[in-house]
């Protein structure tokens, strides 16, 4: 029996983990709090680590639990950028979950984008107090318009087919194009001027982050949507604001937010917001913000927890190859791992 310390549990992560669990002889040892060099003790006796987007997985936390013989940190998710890969090398092997349902995340950008220009949030609210007026609900078509696409990985590519679905004029932008696809890649210039819709669906990485900040806003279009169900920290929390309330921005759809980690997936509403930042984008009529719940489908969840336990499994059961590992020694910290069929280290 392989045992895991499973931090930051919810409710709707245990059944699916266990069913797996039971059936790949993987026990979770389940935890509500999160992983961080306070709570690293807690994995003590456990051979893995099971953790999610908001465990902090730094130097210090991979040195205690190095020390206390976990072998393995199993990420439920696709980012890693809350793991500080280079410190777990030769040390911890890191595996994560590249695609569990990139439909979940796509549809979810688009029902925020939709959401939002068509007012939906707002004759909600309206009608539940039976307030049928339709003054101030005035949208704007999507058909017809550009949008901005950044990162054509799965979700990016899948949220552009549901675009041109929409009849709108797709511009594409990659650092590593995809090849062979039907789309329009642009400079990220030509993204900033021409779009009048922006959606995220890069990684978070030095190069990344806070892309969108008051220089790139500088060169949109009046009136831009601003979509991201990627991370929180590709846009510069303060120059949004400042955009929005300059009227540059037209609205912003968040389901992530750069301070996140100690405020969302927990119940806030008896309780006074500390981040002032977060406090005032929502306060503005045309911000909407989702908490990091692009994921949450019946079908993703399914998914996650079933690679997650098959990566457990491969580690331990297959001479520690994983093909989902996350290989620091090559600088290619997902893609080589695709050309070759051993460890990391």
């Amino acid at each position: 029996m392989i045992k895991v310390a499973f931090y930051d549990t919810k409710a709707y992560d245990m059944p699916s983990f266990e069913h797996y669990g039971k059936l790949h002889d993987v026990e979770f040892k389940f935890l509500e709090t999160k992983l961080n060099e306070n709570t690293a003790t807690l994995a003590k006796g456990c051979e893995a680590v099971c953790v999610f987007v908001n465990d902090a997985v730094n130097a210090t936390v991979i040195q205690k639990l190095y020390e206390d013989g976990v072998k393995l940190i199993a990420l439920r998710s696709a980012g890693y950028n809350n793991v500080d890969v280079r410190a777990a090398f030769e040390k911890i092997h890191v595996v994560h979950v590249p695609a569990y349902s990139p439909y979940a995340v796509a549809e979810h950008a688009m029902a925020l984008l939709l959401t939002s220009v068509r007012r939906i949030h707002k004759a909600y609210n309206r009608t539940r107090d039976f307030n049928f007026s339709l003054n101030g609900l005035t949208g704007f078509d999507l058909h017809g318009k550009s949008v901005g696409v950044i990162g054509t990985g799965k979700i990016g590519m899948i949220f552009a087919n549901i675009c041109k679905g929409f009849g709108m004029n797709v511009l594409a932008y990659d650092k590593f194009p995809a090849k062979n696809a039907e789309i329009n890649y642009v400079s990220l210039e030509k993204i900033f001027s021409d779009s009048d819709i922006i959606s995220l669906h890069c990684p978070l990485t030095d190069e990344t982050q806070h892309m969108i900040n008051e220089n790139a806003i500088s060169k949109m279009k009046k009136g831009v949507v601003i979509v991201n169900t990627s991370r929180g920290a590709l846009i510069d929390s303060e120059a949004l604001l400042n955009g929005i309330k300059s009227r540059k921005i037209g609205a912003a759809c968040l389901d992530v937010y750069e301070e996140e980690a100690n405020i969302f997936f927990e119940d806030r509403s008896g309780h006074i917001l500390n981040d002032e930042l977060l406090s005032r984008l929502i306060s503005m009529p045309n911000v909407i913000v989702t908490s990091h719940q692009a994921f949450l489908t019946e079908e993703a969840l399914n998914n996650i927890a079933e690679t997650t336990v098959n990566n457990i499994k491969s580690y331990f059961t297959n001479d520690g190859i994983c093909d989902n590992e996350l290989c620091y020694r090559c600088g290619q910290i997902e893609r080589c791992k695709q050309e070759r069929k051993q460890k990391c280290f």
